[in-house]
């Protein structure tokens, strides 16, 4: 068997994953209790999902009884400039690197199925595959099989490839040789907590979502807290900061997939141009994007913050088009921008 862990890895690095270990499904123990702590506390916000299937979600063995390992990989999206330049230019929207193309579901997924299917052909047993859409906490079994560690931000970063990466999972029937985990590499490093905006990081290693410039533009419904809208800047979809500030991107590893590279529309685009959107047009400009997935009333709420946030006088007639606009929370949106602007 540790033969074919070694090929499976090969076969992965093939695949364009930039690295490949194991853990078992039991692994991660402690994740429950802090699981639980983190949920106590509301930092979840409107995320009442996260509530959902706790039990799976804090012991990856509830989720697959019969799974016995877990190969977890990552996958690099590593962008080629830095995404904190943009946060400059006031009249442009910010959307986060990992948006800026097709969804990344569907790209590390197919990698996923294609490897799950070479490892049934070459030693049979079962196989789950999973990508940010079930309750798995990928992050600790990340740590847990050596990938990385779950820096201060919450992420998972590595020595090797930084921490711009997507994380993909194979639970497996078959025995295979885990990997020893690996340790905390932060030490006294608090750049990705200084760099938060909104201090959505009430210590570190825990994040309050409620906070967080993530959370407001993609999960939050109805209008954002006023306090928090200046906070926001010209971020419409999510936000990068803390990841884009970590020294470990040093060692970042360059995007293989031709599908994570920015489209030109969407770095940096306007946001006259983007407040304009009805419903079809938002539809055809984010067809294939993570972004469709919130929806034109959502989106363009984001970019009316970001309207008001610029400074920019000449946007008063945009926004202030949007004030009768039939979904409530884009119209008062839009009034808080032509108030911001006006003042």
């Amino acid at each position: 068997m540790d033969r074919l862990k070694d090929r499976l890895v090969a076969r992965a690095l093939e695949e364009g994953f930039v690295a490949a270990r194991v853990c078992r499904p039991d692994a991660v123990p402690d994740v429950p209790g802090r699981l639980r702590a983190w949920l106590e506390a509301g930092y979840h916000g409107e995320m009442g999902w996260m509530e959902r299937r706790v039990e799976w979600r804090g012991d990856p063995a509830a989720l697959w009884p019969g799974a016995r390992s877990v190969l977890m990989l990552a996958e690099s999206y590593a962008p080629e400039t830095d995404p904190m330049e943009r946060l400059g230019w006031r009249d442009r929207g910010v959307i986060s690197v990992y948006a800026q193309n097709r969804d990344y579901h569907d790209l590390v997924k197919k990698r996923l199925k294609r490897l799950a299917r070479w490892l049934i052909a070459e030693a049979g047993g079962e196989v789950k595959v999973f990508v940010d859409t079930a309750p798995v906490p990928e992050k600790a079994l990340g740590q847990a099989a050596g990938l990385g560690w779950q820096g201060k931000h919450t992420n998972l970063l590595s020595r090797d490839w930084g921490n711009w990466a997507f994380l993909g999972s194979v639970f497996t029937t078959l025995e295979l040789e885990p990997d020893a985990p690996e340790v905390d590499h932060c030490g006294s490093c608090r750049a990705c907590l200084d760099a938060c905006p909104t201090g959505a990081f009430p210590a570190p290693y825990v994040l309050d979502a409620r906070r967080c410039i993530s959370y407001l533009t993609i999960e939050h419904h109805g209008p954002v807290d006023e306090g928090l809208r200046p906070l926001m800047g010209n971020r419409i979809y999510g936000c990068d900061d803390c990841l884009a500030v970590c020294p470990w991107n040093k060692f970042a590893v360059a995007a293989r997939d031709i599908g994570y590279a920015a489209r030109a529309d969407l770095v940096a685009p306007r946001l006259a141009d983007l407040a304009a959107l009805d419903d079809a047009g938002f539809r055809a400009r984010f067809s294939g994007s993570p972004i469709k997935r919130i929806g034109r009333g959502r989106f363009v709420r984001n970019v009316l913050y970001a309207i008001g946030n610029s400074g920019d006088a000449a946007l008063v007639p945009v926004a202030q088009r949007l004030t009768g606009d039939p979904d409530p929370v884009v119209a008062d949106a839009a009034a808080w921008a032509v108030k911001r602007l006006s003042e």
